[in-house]
Parts: structure tokens; C-alpha cells; sequence
């Protein structure tokens, strides 16, 4: 379960990173209660995935999931552009995830 509240974290906070984009429209209170209502929640779960995950994979698993979807949401709906090189680097951040997560699987 533990897995699941982290990756409910990892959206939440894909949520009010992505919502930051529309204050350059200019501030209006439903933007800026959707952020603080966004990550609020993605704090909260990722407490509770910390109560049984290890620090150290956990907050990269959650920072990871944040930088790679905000990066393919900025490609996608607000039609940033998605350089190779981009696109590469969400995939080693996926890769150094996973190595952390495996290394403290095997680690004993």
C-alpha cells in the first residue's frame, strides 16, 4: 500500500507543479487553491508511504514521478517543446529510481 500512497504523492505534486504554469495568466483563487490543496495531499501521502518505505528511494521515487510528468504534462498540454536530450534525462531519472529501489531491495 505503501507504493500506491507514494505514487498518489508523485501525481499530486505532478498536479501543483503544473498548476504553477497558469498564475502567469495572472492570480485567481481556484489556481492557487487547487496548489495548496495539491500539495498538501502529495505531503500527506508521501508521510504516509515514509511510514514503511526507506527516506532515500522514496523522496526520489516522489521527486521523479514529479519531474517526469511535469515534463511530459508541459509537452503535452501546454505544448512545450520535448528535446531529445529532455526526454533522456527524464529516462536516466527513471533508471537512478529504479537502481535505488533495487539496491535497498537487495541490501539485507
Amino acid at each position: 500500500m505503501a507504493w500506491v500512497f507514494l505514487f498518489v504523492a508523485g501525481v499530486l505534486e505532478i498536479v501543483w507543479a503544473a498548476s504553477l504554469k497558469q498564475l502567469g495568466d495572472g492570480v485567481n483563487v481556484i489556481t492557487v487553491a487547487r496548489i495548496a490543496v495539491a500539495a498538501v495531499a502529495s505531503f500527506f501521502f508521501l508521510a504516509l508511504a515514509l511510514r514503511s518505505l526507506p527516506v532515500g528511494p522514496a523522496y526520489a521515487a516522489w521527486t521523479g514521478i514529479g519531474i517526469a510528468g511535469t515534463t511530459i504534462l508541459g509537452w503535452l498540454v501546454y505544448g512545450e517543446r520535448l528535446h531529445f536530450l529532455q526526454g533522456a534525462s527524464v529516462l536516466l531519472i527513471a533508471a537512478g529510481i529504479m537502481g535505488l529501489v533495487l539496491a535497498n531491495a537487495t541490501a539485507g
